[in-house]
């Protein structure tokens, strides 16, 4: 589950700072669904805290406790009340419905096998009420990209930024692509001029491609209502970065 890749939360949330767009998007899912809303895969809040400041009764749900200190530390400095739960979105069980559930930020791609993500749907579909929406988000796989993955380690310099105490930080990625299983292995490596490596990471995730998705959201006992390629609700085609699914309890 590459849980060492999060165990600096404030380090995470400067390397992925999330887009307007996206938190635009589950913003308004939240105000047409209104009622209670889970996040799984919540890391620090970044989506969850603002809709939670919009009125929304909001549980954000994570697998890492440092992920779950950042977000309570921000809902905090907010003073937005949001419930934070520990928890594996493979199998879990809250006691309630939610009138909206939505994974963000390609989270699913965490679960590697198809039971562990039908296991994950077939929860989510426990916890829908009457008429609510599970809304998610994954990449649609490159083939091209994914044949890159020849675990050499290169600089990625779209993803270098700047941290307050070490200056400038660059991220260096080295990947191999295992066809078989549809996951990639990752290793992050994170260093300034000064420091080499100061963070050596993991990261794992698989790969979904569109004509399984709708296959595992059935045996999840999910229905697809809405299918976008980008965050303007674009259709989905078979060129677009994105697949965003709007699904219903079947």
């Amino acid at each position: 589950m590459s849980e060492q890749f999060y165990s600096d939360a404030r380090l995470y949330d400067r390397l992925f700072p999330g887009g307007k767009q996206s938190l635009d998007f589950y913003g308004a899912e939240a105000d047409r669904h209104g009622g209670r809303v889970l996040e799984l895969g919540c890391g620090t809040g970044h989506k969850l805290i603002p809709i939670a400041s919009a009125g929304h009764p909001c549980t954000g749900l994570d697998l890492s406790p440092q992920m779950l200190t950042e977000a309570r530390r921000k809902a905090i400095a907010r003073g937005v009340a949001v419930e934070w739960l520990q928890g594996d979105m493979r199998d879990f069980d809250l006691g309630r419905t939610f009138d909206l559930v939505f994974i963000a930020a390609n989270s699913l791609l965490h679960l590697q096998g198809a039971d562990d993500l039908v296991g994950c749907l077939r929860s989510v579909r426990r916890h829908l009420a009457p008429g609510a929406r599970l809304v998610f988000d994954v990449f649609n796989p490159s083939v091209l990209m994914l044949a890159r993955a020849d675990g050499v380690r290169r600089r990625r310099d779209e993803l270098s930024f700047v941290d307050p105490d070490r200056g400038v930080v660059h991220v260096d990625v080295e990947e191999t692509y295992d066809a078989a299983a549809q996951v990639t292995a990752g290793t992050w490596y994170f260093s300034t001029d000064a420091e080499a490596d100061f963070v050596v990471a993991p990261l794992v995730m698989r790969s979904i491609f569109p004509q399984e998705l709708p296959l595992l959201l059935t045996l999840g006992g999910l229905r697809v209502v809405e299918r976008f390629g980008d965050w303007s609700r674009a259709p989905f085609t078979a060129d677009a970065e994105l697949q965003l699914y709007v699904c219903t309890a079947d």
